[in-house]
Protein backbone atom coordinates (compact mmCIF):
# COMPACT_ATOMS: atom_id res chain seq x y z
CA UNK A 1 0.00 0.00 0.00
CA UNK A 2 1.82 3.43 -1.16
CA UNK A 3 0.07 5.33 2.13
CA UNK A 4 2.88 2.97 4.10
CA UNK A 5 6.28 4.17 4.56
CA UNK A 6 9.13 1.75 5.45
CA UNK A 7 11.07 3.33 8.15
CA UNK A 8 14.82 3.23 7.04
CA UNK A 9 17.65 2.27 9.14
CA UNK A 10 20.60 4.56 9.83
CA UNK A 11 23.87 3.09 9.48
CA UNK A 12 26.38 4.42 11.57
CA UNK A 13 29.80 4.01 10.45
CA UNK A 14 31.81 2.80 13.89
CA UNK A 15 35.80 3.92 13.78
CA UNK A 16 38.05 1.56 14.21
CA UNK A 17 40.64 1.78 16.98
CA UNK A 18 44.33 0.65 16.17
CA UNK A 19 46.29 0.57 19.31
CA UNK A 20 49.53 2.12 19.08
CA UNK A 21 52.30 0.25 20.29
CA UNK A 22 54.46 2.32 23.02
CA UNK A 23 58.25 2.05 22.07
CA UNK A 24 59.50 0.67 25.06
CA UNK A 25 63.19 1.16 26.25
CA UNK A 26 65.21 -1.75 27.04
CA UNK A 27 65.88 -2.20 30.56
CA UNK A 28 69.34 -2.23 32.31
CA UNK A 29 69.17 -6.02 32.88
CA UNK A 30 68.07 -6.23 29.01
CA UNK A 31 70.88 -4.11 27.71
CA UNK A 32 73.02 -6.04 30.18
CA UNK A 33 72.17 -9.72 28.36
CA UNK A 34 72.51 -8.15 24.51
CA UNK A 35 75.59 -6.70 25.06
CA UNK A 36 77.22 -10.17 26.47
CA UNK A 37 75.18 -11.74 23.45
CA UNK A 38 77.25 -9.77 20.90
CA UNK A 39 80.13 -11.25 21.38
CA UNK A 40 78.92 -14.23 19.43
CA UNK A 41 76.44 -12.53 16.85
CA UNK A 42 76.82 -10.13 14.35
CA UNK A 43 75.41 -6.76 13.91
CA UNK A 44 72.35 -7.15 12.02
CA UNK A 45 71.41 -10.28 13.88
CA UNK A 46 72.00 -7.75 17.36
CA UNK A 47 69.82 -4.97 15.45
CA UNK A 48 66.84 -7.19 14.84
CA UNK A 49 66.91 -8.50 18.59
CA UNK A 50 66.77 -4.87 19.83
CA UNK A 51 64.28 -3.86 17.63
CA UNK A 52 62.12 -6.66 18.07
CA UNK A 53 62.47 -6.64 22.06
CA UNK A 54 61.61 -2.88 22.17
CA UNK A 55 58.47 -3.87 20.65
CA UNK A 56 57.67 -6.05 23.53
CA UNK A 57 59.31 -9.45 22.44
CA UNK A 58 60.98 -11.86 24.43
CA UNK A 59 65.06 -12.50 24.07
CA UNK A 60 64.16 -15.86 23.57
CA UNK A 61 61.76 -15.23 20.69
CA UNK A 62 63.87 -12.35 19.44
CA UNK A 63 67.06 -14.64 19.21
CA UNK A 64 65.31 -17.34 17.30
CA UNK A 65 63.46 -14.77 14.78
CA UNK A 66 66.97 -13.44 14.24
CA UNK A 67 68.56 -16.74 14.23
CA UNK A 68 65.98 -17.52 11.11
CA UNK A 69 66.43 -14.11 9.31
CA UNK A 70 69.71 -13.59 9.72
CA UNK A 71 71.95 -16.61 11.41
CA UNK A 72 74.77 -15.88 13.25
Amino acid sequence: MPYHKKKEKKVVKKKVVKKKIKNKGLSQNQRDKLKEHSKHHTTKHMSIMKKMMKGGTSFSKAHSVAQKMVGK
